[in-house]
């Protein structure tokens, strides 16, 4: 499979990697900062990458995730006063990669480096709108959805 994410439209269209035909596309939310390959930029990373690591396997919708791992907590919208402004990650991740040194791999620019993932949002976090500090978000049911057809290797472009 391979992944493409549109900035201008704000869309990841997953693509049969054998014909290029797209399977499926998501509405996502990229960076409120733009894009940028810089560490600490809070920029959406562009060019070719791959899929790191897959993590959150099984964990039920809305799991909450810090520094990769489950809290165990289950995201409630409660937590959105309790702790405005932060950026949630829930649900599933996927860890992205640069491939392109000196781009958006090794040094100052390097996006795994950046911990720069397609993770999971709660719900009402609007989507196809930048809104982000880097990452790519997702509705949850589309990550788990995507998830489940995308393996650890698989390309993913970010135009």
């Amino acid at each position: 499979m391979v992944l493409n994410i549109d900035i201008a439209t704000q869309t990841l269209n997953l693509c049969q990697a054998k014909n290029d035909s797209i399977s499926r596309t998501y509405d996502v939310s990229t960076s409120k900062f733009g894009v940028g390959e810089t560490n600490n930029s809070f920029k959406t990373p562009r060019g070719a990458h791959c899929i790191r690591a897959k993590i959150g396997n099984g964990a039920p919708t809305n799991s909450v995730f810090v520094g990769r791992r489950p809290t165990g907590e289950i995201f409630e919208e409660k937590f959105r006063t309790l702790y405005p402004g932060r950026d949630w990650i829930l649900t599933r991740i996927l860890w992205l990669s640069g491939k392109e040194v000196g781009f958006n791999r090794l040094g100052a620019v390097d996006t795994m480096r950046r911990y720069i993932y397609i993770h999971g949002s709660p719900d009402g976090v609007q989507m196809g709108t930048p809104g982000s500090i880097g990452c790519i978000r997702m509705r949850n049911a589309d990550v788990i959805d995507l998830f489940d057809r995308v393996s650890v290797g698989d390309s993913v472009h970010i135009l």
